[in-house]
This record gives C-alpha cells, structure tokens and sequence, in this order.
C-alpha cells in the first residue's frame, strides 16, 4: 500500500487471533515524572492528544472555541518544539457536532484538524454514524490523517476492513499508532451502515498488532515506540476516581489496564468523555501513562515519552491535560493557526446561510414555560415545547432503521431559544427555520435510547423534586404525549408520584420500556440518575437538531398542545362507593407557555358518567413545584356504577387537561320507593307499591311490591340488577299506575338497569 506522511503502513491478514496477554513484552519499568522533567540524556517524544472533539469548531455562532483550541494546539506545539511532537486523536473527531459542522457534514471541521496538522486517529463510533462507505469514502478523501481500526474485520472474517496501524517520526525515531474503537459500536450506529463489518476485542487487536511490530521482522512493520488509541475509556463518573476504582469495576477499561500488551508504551483512551491523566502498572511491573481529555475541545492531552537510546526503552514519561486557553497575539502571528481559524470563520458565516433555510411550519408559539415576571424557561413548570420536543424524541427513534422506543423524555433545561410564529429574520409569520431548531437546541446532544422498568420510571418522575441543596428544587421533564400522571406535591420525598398511564394504561411496574432522549439526560444529567441504571443503553448517532428538523419536514405545520399531562391531586380517592360523597382538590391544570388558556371549569366522570362540573380558581399557586388553576370537587358517588377497577377523570375547560385517576368502585346498600309512578333507583334494592288487590311477587336481590286496592303482589328472579335511575319526560299519570301495577314497569326497569350497568370505558391514548 502506499506510504503516508512520515511513515510506513502495512495491512496485512489477522489469521488466527489469539490472546497475547500471557506473553506479552515485558514491561519498559518507565518512571513517571513532571511535564518537561524528562532527562536531557533521553530523546524526547512528545504526543499530542484529542478524543470526542465532535466538531467543535463553534459553539456558539461565533467560532471563538475553535480558534481557542487551535490556539492552545499551535503554543503547546511551540512550545515543545515541532520536530519533536506529532497530533494525534482517540476518535470521534467529527459525528454528533455543533450546527457549524454538522450542517455542512463535518467538512469544515475535518478541513480544521487538516490544517492543525492531525497525523493520524482511532476511529470512533462516531465516524460511523454515515455508514462505512461514507467513512472510506468521503470522509477519507477530505482528511490528510490516517483513520486507524485494528479490530474493525469484514463480515465473518479476520480480514482488516481498515488501516490498522500509522508509522510516523519524531524525534527521528519511528512511533507506531495503532487505534481501536469500541466494541459495542454496532449498538451505537444505525446497523444498515456497518452491515458488512464485524467489531472484534480491541485489546486483542490492539496487541496482535504490538506484537508484529515488535517481533524484529522488518517486512512486516517495526517501531521504536509503540502507543494505543483507543475509542474506549473508564466509565461514568470517573471525573474525581482513581485508576483502581475504575480498573475494580471491570469491564472495557479493566482490560485495557490490566491486558494491554508490555509492547504499548502509551495508552490514549476516549468515547466516555471523561477527564483523567494516570499512572496505569504496566504488565511485569513498572508503569505507563493512560490518559482522556474529556471531549468538545475542553482539554488538549499531553504525554511525554523519554526513550534512551542505548536500551531502545522508554524509561520516563509525563501526563497531563492542558485546558484550552485564550487566543494569544503569538497565535495569531502563526500560519497553522492563521489557517485554521480561517476555516472557523468561513463555517461560521456559511452555516449563518444555511440557518435560513425554511424546515417546516407552526400554527402559533410553541414555546418554554413563562416565568412570573414574565421571562422565558421556567424549568418548575411544563410547557408546549418541552413536550413537543419529547414527541419528537419519540418519533425520530421509531423511524426507519432505528431502534424504536415507548417514550419520550426531554430534560428541561436543554430548550435555548422558542418556536415563534412572528418571523425572526426573512422568513414569512409562521415559518421555521434551520437557526431557529438549532437555536433551540445548541449542544449537538446524540439521541440515545435505554430500557427501564414502570418502577425506575415512576422513580424518574420522582427524580423531578431534585436533592437537597440543588439550585432548583424541581425540574419539569418534557414527556411524549402518551403519558400522562397524579401526584400530591405535600407527599413526602419519594411519595409524590400517585398514578402514571401509559398509552391510557396504568403503567405495569414489572414491565420494560424504552426510553427516547439526548445523551445529556440518558447519562443520568440534571440528577435523573435511575437513568443510568436503565439497560441496554444505544447512542444511535442521531444528533438532536437533525431529530428536530426532520420532524418538521415530515409535518407540514405543528401545533402547540395546550393539555397538561401531569395534574396535582390532593386527596386523591382510591375507592368510590355508591351513595358516598367523596372530596379531593386538583391543581396545576393550566400551562404558562404562551397562549396558554386559563381554564374555567373541570367536569368529573367515572368512566363515562358524568357526575358533576366544578369551578376553576385561576392564579398562581407556591410550592414545589409552582401551579397555576385549582378546584375543589365534591360529590355522592351515583347508583349504577359497575363493581371494580374504574377511572375517574377530570378534564377542563377550555384547555382539554385530563386527569385520569385509577379508582375501585364498590356496590353501596341503598333502598329506592317509587309511589304512584315515581321511581328511584338504588344500587341493589329497588322496591315499588302501588294497591292492586292480591298476590305477591319476588324478584332475587331487586324485590317489587305494588299494591292497589286489595292485595299484595311480588316477583322474584335470580338476576343481580343494578343500575341508575330510569327516567322519562313525560309526565306521570293513570297509564304508568297501570304499567306498575302489571308489574310490566318494573320488568322494563330491570332490563334497562342491567344494559346500562355494563357501560364500561376503555382509556386510549392522547393524539
């Protein structure tokens, strides 16, 4: 194959994979010291490191972090000395980027690390989220660096689908790169676009390759030095952990630890965005440094290896993180750095046009909940676009080729910006554009999935009322628009959830279900942390601005809801019987979004039946968390009510907010008299006279005596009759004393009680 930039590159076939630990090089015994404390009798090395910069080259329309970055790239450089240090990355350069890159397909930012002067990375899962073909392709004719996978085979083979190892100088001596990228990345891309690939162990790889680059024979590579990247780190919260507490977790990071082959004298990591600079035992004794910068640009990773030249050994090195600092005039005199921000600023004002690109329409103002004093994003409260933006969620992971999913959730303090329907630039009343959505959503979050129980989802929605001590008490999340629930805000920490539905359900505490949402808040983000307790976690590479803007392009206008899926219930009852009267209060039925309308009644049913209209008090009210709209409902449980699991429900006016409260109803013993054609129906006991002559009838639990004139006469039936009052309009007189006193009436009741008692009503779901 041909050679690129300052060294060989060799792909050859795998054969037979085996584990290299036990035989592994012995360990080089290197001593760790200060950065620039290295012997001056040992020739320097200097390696430059970046993993998960995701295309930061702006993040805030400005391009001001990208010029930082590049800034700190070219005075470290400088500083160490050119010759003596070369660029390299853990992957995930480009994939999940801010609107700048992402919206011109990461070519600026590839053009950025180009003129940087990036030698070679470690693909990263990322650099899969177009498909491998678009990563051979394209994005390889764009970059000047070598896009390494040592564990990345074709389908059912030990065949290398990519280069698996760059030689490069520095310092005149030749240091392999060998890179590797996470296991688990066909769980993390859409799996049409790795179809043909097979992703094997990348510790396994990464010392199949040491090995032959160690093993004398120049045919098939050498090196003096050797150093992994691998796509592939210590797990969340390693950010203020030590190495042993990571390696004592096990997993990935355990093996790369603890199975890196002696022949490694380097170990960059990534993918998990964490920051950390250890000392990690290499194996046989003495150490070798294991280091990630965390991600978007924040840190620019520095080791320093000390090789001594008459052992051919590294025997010292240094590891540190250096933050991003300040564009200097040093900086700004340099051609690298000229180049490079040059490639910012010419991003920037490209991605401004494409900003105003027109993606789709709204009927009115969807926006964030509106404080008291009349500002934007009060994050206690829910709102239309919160919740628009869980549906959309939920609609982008159920598209074609993606994983599918059962909710939305959307963290609240992730909305920037409003959808307005007055134009903001050019555009005309009601349209949207591309700024707009990106606006709305600046952080070029993944969309990411993860499966949960009913109960760790009850325990999410608990997770609202934030720790003691936080700077908010309470964070609404934004829900997809099945799910709707009750809680008592004056409940005791870990009691205020008292019902959830899901798809009109009540929601089954043992069963799975899949959530949709940004990577922020799938990791446990905002203090929802039940979430990283989730299963089955995927990051499909979606990033959330594209979620948002494909939705609009596939409607054709949305429009804001106004309905409230969570509702306070104070006194909430769980059981109705017949003749009873039952007292709770609702709160929290109105939105504050923009246009949101102030309800003016609520209307009760159990299931279907209505059983009284209640006026709304309008107003604020404190607590945790803050609500607006409230009413006190009374009223007797009525006859006719079919024995067991009901609802009771409670919708607005105007406004459509709906409650559904899961109750049990239970038969009451009432006893009605109707005298002369006038009838009132109890649950289980109806009783009729009227004087007829003789007889009587008896009729099981509902008994009929009617008398006229002389005489008793009663029926008796084995039916169970219940039901409600029967009523007509037409007035009372001699033809319905005739029709009580054949009994015929009573026969009529009867029948009418029993169809309407078995009037049952199915829940579904919202639209």
């Amino acid at each position: 194959m041909s050679v690129k930039k300052r060294g060989a590159s060799l792909l050859v076939g795998v054969g037979a994979i085996t584990a290299l630990v036990a035989t592994a090089g012995a360990a080089h015994a290197a001593d760790p010291v200060d950065p620039g404390a290295l012997d001056p009798g040992l020739t320097t090395v200097n390696l430059l490191n970046i993993n998960d910069f995701h295309g930061r080259i702006d993040d805030d329309n400005t391009g001001e972090l990208g010029k930082s970055f590049a800034c700190t790239v070219v005075s470290t450089r400088a500083a160490l000395g050119a010759d003596s240090t070369a660029l390299l990355s853990a992957g995930d350069s480009i994939g999940a980027s801010s609107f700048t890159s992402s919206s011109q397909e990461d070519g600026p930012t590839i053009s950025f690390l180009n003129a940087l002067g990036l030698e070679a990375t470690a693909v990263g899962n990322h650099e899969f989220d177009r498909g491998f073909s678009d990563l051979t392709g394209r994005v390889d004719q764009l970059a000047d660096f070598d896009q390494l996978g040592a564990n990345v085979y074709e389908r059912g083979t030990t065949t290398p689908a990519l280069q698996e190892y760059e030689v490069i100088e520095v310092s005149g001596l030749q240091v392999a790169v060998i890179g590797a990228v996470t296991q688990q990345t066909p769980s993390l891309v859409s799996p049409q676009g790795v179809a043909g690939l097979d992703f094997g162990d990348p510790v396994e790889a990464v010392n199949r390759v040491a090995a032959q680059l160690k093993d004398g024979d120049a045919t098939n590579g050498e090196a003096d030095i050797v150093v992994a990247e691998y796509h592939e780190g210590a797990t969340a919260g390693a950010d203020g952990s030590t190495l042993a507490q990571q390696v004592a977790a096990g997993g990935a990071f355990a093996d790369i630890v603890q199975d890196t082959a002696g022949e490694v004298d380097a170990i960059f990591t990534g993918h998990t965005h964490m920051d950390y600079a250890w000392d990690a035992p290499a194996p046989g004794g003495g150490t070798r440094p294991i280091i990630q910068t965390g991600s978007y640009a924040s840190n620019l990773g520095q080791v320093q290896l000390g090789f001594d030249p008459a052992t051919r050994k590294v025997t010292q090195y240094s590891v540190t993180n250096v933050p991003t600092g300040a564009v200097t005039p040093e900086c700004e005199a340099d051609a690298a750095y000229t180049s490079a921000a040059q490639i910012v600023d010419d991003a920037v004002a490209d991605a401004a046009v494409l900003g105003k690109t027109v993606i789709g329409e709204v009927s009115d103002d969807i926006t964030t909940a509106v404080k008291t004093d009349g500002g934007r994003d009060d994050r206690q409260r829910e709102s239309t676009l919160g919740n628009l933006t869980a549906d959309i969620w939920l609609d982008a992971l159920n598209q074609p080729g993606r994983p599918g999913a059962d909710i939305g959730i959307m963290n609240p303090g992730g909305l920037r910006d409003e959808l307005r329907y007055a134009p903001t630039g050019d555009e005309a009343p009601g349209e949207v554009t591309y700024a707009e959505a990106a606006s709305i959503n600046p952080f070029a979050n993944t969309m990411m999935t993860v499966e949960v129980t009913g109960a760790q989802f009850i325990t999410l929605l608990e997770q609202q009322w934030q720790p003691e001590g936080s700077s908010r008490p309470f964070l609404k999340l934004g829900l997809s628009d099945n799910i709707t629930y009750t809680y008592d805000p004056d409940a005791a920490a870990g009691s205020h959830i008292t019902s959830v539905a899901v798809d009109g359900q009540p929601i089954d505490e043992a069963a799975t279900y899949t959530l949709a949402s940004g990577s922020f808040l799938i990791g446990g983000g905002d203090n929802f942390t039940v979430l990283q307790e989730g299963t089955n976690a995927k990051d499909t590479g979606l990033i959330d601005t594209d979620a948002f803007v494909s939705y609009f392009e596939r409607n054709a206008s949305v429009d804001p809801d106004f309905r409230k899926q969570a509702v306070a219930v104070s006194g909430q009852p769980s059981e109705l019987t017949a003749g009873d009267e039952v007292s709770f209060t609702v709160s929290g039925l109105d939105m504050t979004s923009v246009d949101s309308p102030t309800s003016t009644e609520v209307e009760v049913f159990v299931g279907d039946t209505s059983v009284g209209t209640f006026p709304v008090t309008a107003g604020l009210i404190d607590g945790v968390p803050t609500r607006n709209g409230s009413a006190d409902i009374t009223f007797t449980v009525p006859d006719g009510l079919t024995a067991g699991a009901a609802t009771l429900r409670v919708v607005t006016s105007p406004g459509g907010t709906e409650a559904s409260l899961p109750v049990t109803v239970t038969a009451g013993a009432s006893t009605s008299t109707s005298t002369s054609g006038t009838s009132t129906s109890g649950t289980s006991t109806s009783t009729s006279t009227s004087t007829s002559g003789s007889g009587t009838s008896t009729s099981g639990t509902a008994t009929s005596t009617s008398t006229s004139g002389s005489g008793t006469a009663t029926s008796t039936s084995d039916d169970d009759v219940t039901g409600p009052v029967v009523e007509t309009d037409r007035p009372s007189g001699p033809m319905d004393a005739g029709i009580a006193g054949s009994g015929l009436g009573l026969l009529l009741a009867a029948g009418i009680a029993l169809a309407l008692a078995g009037v049952r009503r199915t829940a579904g779901r919202r639209h």
